[in-house]
């Protein structure tokens, strides 16, 4: 066998440290960086655990379904029926308040014999409310609270046997939210 001709790196002489380019030191680097890319590192990895466990729960929807188009829902206004007898309290402080209420209804429709005003027992009820005693009423009762401004409307039969018999009723209780002057402790 012949043996190859001797070149010019034959003659390198032998070291006993490290030799080649794989053995040197890796570049210094510098702490700032890797404690920031470290830093960065750890937060991608909690985001995406707490984004994950809130997945996995439930608790956010990963695709949720495309919603519904808007569609306008008719909001219930109720029907005006000044057939209906109407008994107006007055629960504030404030004298002649069933009095403009009754004539508000008056100017409404309704026959000024089956409207009647008083003043209620108490002077601190909260919110007006118009109160009617069946189902079948709740409508008549929401087109009401309509005329008079908006008030609340609530079924009860409290005020059921203020009427000849037969007769449909409806009972507004006007609160202290329309009154000028407030009671110094509204009652619960």
């Amino acid at each position: 066998m012949s043996k190859p001709p001797r070149d010019r790196f034959d003659e390198v002489p032998r070291s006993t440290g490290r030799v080649g380019a794989h053995r040197a030191e890796a570049p210094g680097m510098n702490g700032w960086v890797v404690l920031l890319w470290s830093f960065v590192a750890a937060l991608v990895l909690i985001i995406a655990g707490i984004f994950g466990a809130l997945a996995v729960m439930g608790r956010i929807e990963l695709f949720p379904d495309a919603a519904p188009s808007a569609v306008a829902t008719p909001e219930e206004t109720g029907v005006i029926d000044p057939t209906y007898s109407v008994l107006i309290l007055n629960a504030t402080p404030d004298n002649g308040l069933d009095d403009q209420m009754r004539d508000t209804l008056i100017n409404a429709g309704w026959a000024a014999d089956t409207v009647l005003a008083s003043d209620s027992e108490s002077d601190d009820f909260a919110t007006t409310t118009v109160y009617y005693v069946s189902a079948e009423d709740e409508e008549a009762a929401m087109g009401l609270a309509g005329v008079i401004g908006g008030a609340e409307v609530q079924q009860s039969d409290y005020y059921a046997g203020q009427t000849e018999d037969g007769q449909k009723q409806l009972t507004i209780v006007i609160g202290v939210d329309r009154a000028a002057s407030v009671p110094e402790t509204p009652a619960p």
